[in-house]
């Protein structure tokens, strides 16, 4: 399965059929000596009629008292979509002197002309960064197909748990996820654009597999398409996922010394695969179930 532009955004959607009774679910727990923390694998974008979370999740939910993100969406930072667009932005501007047509080179003129195909001239984007363009293309392609970030698992279980009075936390910063495809090389940055030209083209399939993976909580299928990911752009994959994931554990594994129960909700492909969260959790001795 070939995966690598869903993975980037971690946004997997489609309108499928709920699993049966039976599967498993993108839903693990861990046990702390008074406690449990629930780690759940989330889909960032869904269309209306996608559907919500899966039984698993809606226990887990249920059962914490605490909720922990990637970011903490009650942060009142976040809660103008107008003013983070800016702060992404900012974070995305090319240093003094620098275009996004130079940048580009020879590549320019093609990618501009793919870009308008999407409704984007390169032309009031010139001075920023490729990984921002690629970003920027990617969503107008998810919203011309409907998907919508409010719909998304986050999003839905941040409104519930400011409706339940549930506090919210999160593990890193949206600068600080600004800040990793800002910190790549330029070379690769425009690699990145480029793959994700090439492969727009095949969102639809992309989307429609994966998600039949998530809603089926099949792991290994998911572990496959971030290796596939990790095998065509390593550079690129090993900070938004290894290192991340590396980053949040010790964070994860302090919840296991409270007593509150905790819902972890990220991306699900933090939480498949080597070096996952669940891997990382298991190497260091603790048991971890899958619901």
């Amino acid at each position: 399965m070939n995966a690598r532009i869903a993975t980037l955004v971690l946004a997997l959607a489609a309108s499928l059929a709920a699993p049966g009774a039976d599967a498993r679910s993108t839903v693990w727990s861990v046990r702390g000596a008074h406690n449990t923390v629930y780690l759940f694998g989330s889909i960032h974008v869904l269309r209306p009629g996608d559907g919500g979370l899966p039984e698993a999740a809606e226990r887990a939910y249920a059962d914490a008292e605490q909720l922990v993100m990637e970011i903490d969406l009650d942060d009142p930072a976040l809660a103008d979509p107008g003013a983070m667009a800016l702060r992404m932005q900012g974070a995305a501007l090319l240093p003094p002197g620098e275009t996004l047509r130079q940048v580009l080179g020879a590549d320019y003129a093609a990618i501009n002309g793919r870009a308008q195909q999407s409704g984007i001239d390169l032309a009031l984007l010139d001075r920023h960064a490729p990984w921002f363009v690629a970003t920027m293309l990617l969503q107008v392609e998810l919203a011309k197909r409907g998907f919508r970030p409010e719909l998304g698992i986050e999003q839905q279980i941040a409104r519930r748990a400011l409706e339940d009075g549930k506090p919210l936390l999160g593990l890193e910063t949206a600068e600080q996820q600004f800040a990793l495809l800002a910190g790549l090389p330029m070379s690769e940055q425009r690699r990145f654009l480029l793959m994700t030209l090439e492969e727009i083209a095949l969102i639809d399939e992309q989307m429609d597999s994966l998600l039949a993976a998530w809603r089926s909580g099949d792991a290994a299928a998911l572990g496959n398409a971030l290796a596939a990911g990790f095998d065509a752009f390593p550079e690129l994959y090993r900070p938004l996922s290894e290192d991340r994931n590396r980053a949040w554990l010790d964070d994860i594994v302090a919840l296991l010394d409270d007593r509150d129960d905790y819902l972890v909700v990220v991306g699900a492909l933090h939480l498949v695969g080597r070096n996952s969260v669940v891997d990382l959790l298991r190497q260091r001795g603790y048991a971890v179930t899958q619901h």
